[in-house]
């Protein structure tokens, strides 16, 4: 008599979807208020001026300018968004 096995069923084929974190504004790149420069678990990055923090640690810009990734205290890495050098006001002509 030819039969075959009862198949036990799998225990894989579970997974999540991705978080979609990392690094979506680069060192340089011009940002406006609100953008979002870094997703991130924990705090990886720092926030350096003109940039804030979110309760999931998302790091966002709250000023326009360019993005700067530069070290601090204890080797911590910071984010800043240095704001755009304005154009030298001429002299009012009287």
């Amino acid at each position: 008599m030819a039969h075959k096995k009862a198949g036990g069923s799998s225990r894989n084929g579970r997974d999540s979807a991705g978080r979609r974190l990392g690094v979506k504004k680069f060192g340089g790149e011009i940002v406006i208020p609100g953008n979002i420069i870094v997703r991130q678990r924990g705090t990886k990055f720092h926030p350096g001026t003109h940039v804030g923090i979110g309760r999931d640690h998302t790091i966002f810009a709250t000023s326009g300018g360019a993005v700067q990734f530069h070290k601090g205290l204890a080797g911590r890495k910071y984010i800043s968004v240095v704001p755009p050098a304005a154009p030298p006001q001429a002299e009012a002509a009287e």
